[in-house]
């Protein structure tokens, strides 16, 4: 649950496909390491964030856009006293590729090789996409989409590197992915781990953290939440979700997801019920585009304090 004076929506758009779009502001939250299936891309609005990357700790403040490639593991919290807040766009990598594809400014498998820029035009931009989707209005939203992400892309972007030579270590990394994401819901000990993939706790652990950013049991936990956002999309009971997933009950996972995804998993399942329900409706209506209106953040339906 977001804390006092903390809100947060994360929610998806339905003209928008391939996208989640999360708006908040924090002061004492803090995301732990983990990574994403897709593209991250952050404008912060106020305050200063700190975010950990693999080159070392990074801030950013206003103006400032966030971009993470996908599966880069990474770390978010508070730079300052006053916390931050930012609208993200949490675009697939079919998306981005579609996108970059059209331009024709990057060759290959479109990435960035700076995790913050300060670009105020792009993120102004990021968050005009939020306002046009708030208020329905398909048209601008998808239109300012594909403008902001084509001027990262075109400013920014690059083609990412092709992925380390397979060795030994690799190899058994990859190998140990697929297995706790087999077991899931009851995973070998590093030991047990270990020994059937022919090697040692130490080397797998070493091998795991260099290939994925994190050890395994860290992956482990961030692979669980990404499962059961796709549970909780289906339509599944959160309380379900937890046990499928393999945390030991519905507190577990909503200890887990809130830290890791930014809502509880009671709010994320409602935003993208609105969105899935065929009698669900949009918060804001598109002829509401000129009055300036927002849908409420969690924080004012669990009756908190609202962002200044």
């Amino acid at each position: 649950m977001a804390g006092k004076g903390e809100w947060a929506r994360h929610w998806r758009y339905e003209h928008l496909p391939g996208l989640d779009l999360l708006r908040a502001r924090y002061l004492r939250h803090t995301f732990p390491r983990h990574s994403h299936e897709g593209y991250v891309f952050g404008a912060v609005t106020g305050g200063v964030e700190e975010v950990g990357v693999p080159g070392g700790t990074l801030l950013a403040g206003p103006g400032s856009v966030v971009m993470i490639n996908p599966e880069v593991a990474h770390t978010a919290q508070a730079g300052g006293p006053d916390g931050w807040s930012y609208s993200t766009l949490y675009p697939s990598a079919q998306v981005v590729a579609e996108i970059a594809a059209d331009i024709s400014t990057v060759r290959g498998t479109p990435g960035f090789g700076e995790p913050i820029v300060t670009d105020p035009q792009a993120a102004r931009m990021i968050s005009e996409v939020h306002r046009a989707a708030e208020q329905g209005n398909a048209l601008a939203a998808d239109s300012l989409l594909r403008v902001v992400l084509a001027r990262l892309l075109r400013d920014h972007g690059t083609a990412l590197a092709q992925r380390p030579r397979s060795t030994a270590g690799v190899r058994a990394a990859a190998r140990a992915r697929e297995v706790l994401d087999e077991r899931m819901a009851d995973p070998p000990s590093l030991e047990a781990l270990a020994a059937e993939l022919g090697t040692s706790p130490f080397a797998l652990l070493r091998a795991f953290r260099d290939t994925y950013g994190m050890p395994p049991h860290t992956w482990l936990t961030s692979a669980r939440v990404r499962a059961a956002r796709r549970l909780l999309e289906a339509g599944t009971a959160p309380a379900e979700a937890a046990v499928a997933v393999g945390f030991t009950d519905q507190p577990h996972l909503n200890r887990h997801f809130t830290r890791i995804v930014g809502v509880p998993p009671g709010a994320y399942q409602r935003e993208r019920k609105n969105v899935q329900d065929p009698e669900g409706h949009l918060l804001v209506p598109s002829e509401a585009w000129q009055n300036r209106r927002h849908p409420r953040t969690h924080a004012q339906q669990e009756g908190r304090p609202t962002r200044p």
